[in-house]
């Protein structure tokens, strides 16, 4: 009993200490992974473009083609606007991780629409419904991409509030 106790008063060692400073992510690398992944978006959408006429939904698939370029484009500039969001590390990991999860889950939904011919939540673009299994996956990813997305604008708006109102 008394050695455990000895053990949580003794301070860490210089090499837990510096593996706890890797394991925490800078404010810079959450920019820097948002460039790269923008860039990769960007890619993907451009490239799902080529593959518009072999889609059962072309305008479905011109809708992926512009979901992929524009949520890629939203990255980047959200990564060169990084550094001026004045928030707490856990609210920077927070609007991090739901970006990059609301990007995503946007140009993997209407791609899945785009290939299957389903997406009864968007007739818009040509929607019909589909089987159910796919039908769901669609709408669950749709619902959640957009919870997520008012969610990181809010968190953004809130950090950019907050760098304008500090004092120079």
């Amino acid at each position: 009993m008394i050695s455990e106790l000895l053990a949580r008063l003794r301070p860490k060692s210089q090499q837990q200490k510096m593996l706890n400073m890797k394991n925490s992510t800078t404010p810079k690398q959450y920019a820097n992974w948002l460039l790269f992944l923008g860039i990769l978006l960007f890619l993907l959408g451009l490239l799902i473009g080529l593959f518009i006429p072999l889609m059962t939904n072309p305008r479905m698939g011109l809708a992926a083609h512009l979901e992929g370029t524009m949520n890629g484009m939203f990255l980047v500039i959200l990564g060169l606007i990084w550094s001026k969001l004045a928030l707490q590390e856990k609210w920077l990991a927070a609007a991090f991780w739901l970006t990059i999860y609301g990007s995503f889950a946007n140009f993997v939904a209407v791609t899945i629409a785009a290939i299957t011919g389903a997406g009864k939540m968007m007739p818009i673009a040509g929607g019909k419904e589909g089987y159910s299994v796919i039908d769901g996956l669609i709408s669950f990813l749709l619902i959640s991409l957009s919870v997520a997305m008012v969610t990181v604008c809010i968190i953004i708006l809130s950090g950019l509030y907050k760098y304008i109102k500090k004092p120079s």
